[in-house]
């Protein structure tokens, strides 16, 4: 569980990012102008601030300035070049442009979080565990062996645990755009991780779209 900082002034668009960051383990903190931002910075430690450029008061960059060094996601409606460089050049460790689609600001944190070493190396649930680092799962202790995509569609579904995710969206994730499979080969799978990893009270079917891993935060 990564300690991140929310900086959006847009109170609708902050409490989608903390719901959906906080679903997948994540422990949230807003604010919803620079002062604050600043002053809740200065008395605690964060492992990634996701933070607005147009902000009341002190603006995103002048934020990021005071952040020591904390890693960042500039999000913003700015999606001009210079924009982008300027917060780039500054260090930021990435950018979205408004409007985003909140898997792939998921992603992006994960991708930042690891980056950083600040990303869980390992996640258990029951008797289940999954090792990131050496990509192997135990049951009861014990390897269980999977294919590389069932492995994949695992760490997928944990990355993304308690968020529901369209098989269309799965294959892309896990099979990539350029698969001619269809998504009956996603279900095929998560078949095949329910039985092997008794995960059948877990990976839930949600009806007409995909499926959720559903697990305690």
């Amino acid at each position: 569980m990564a300690e991140i900082l929310i900086v959006e002034d847009e109170f609708s668009i902050n409490e989608l990012i903390r719901k959906n960051l906080n679903l997948t383990g994540h422990h949230c903190t807003q604010a919803f102008d620079g002062l604050s931002a600043c002053r809740l910075l200065e008395n605690g430690k964060f492992d990634l601030l996701v933070l607005d450029i147009m902000l009341p008061g002190l603006d995103g960059y002048q934020v990021f300035e005071r952040a020591s060094g904390t890693p960042a996601i500039f999000l913003t409606a700015k999606s001009g070049l210079t924009d982008k460089l300027k917060g780039l050049a500054m260090g930021a460790d990435d950018y979205l442009t408004k409007p985003f689609q909140m898997l792939e600001l998921a992603a992006r944190v994960e991708a930042v979080l690891r980056r950083t070493k600040k990303v869980e190396t390992e996640f258990m649930l029951g008797d289940m565990k999954c090792d990131f680092d050496r990509h192997q799962v135990f049951l009861k202790g014990t390897a269980v062996e999977c294919t590389p995509k069932e492995y994949e569609l695992l760490e997928v579904l944990i990355r993304n645990r308690n968020i529901a995710l369209s098989r269309e969206k799965l294959l892309d994730m896990v099979w990539g755009y350029d698969f001619d499979g269809g998504t009956r080969t996603v279900d095929v799978h998560i078949q095949r991780l329910r039985h092997k990893l008794h995960l059948e009270n877990h990976i839930k079917t949600v009806y007409k779209l995909g499926y959720r891993l559903e697990a305690q935060k």
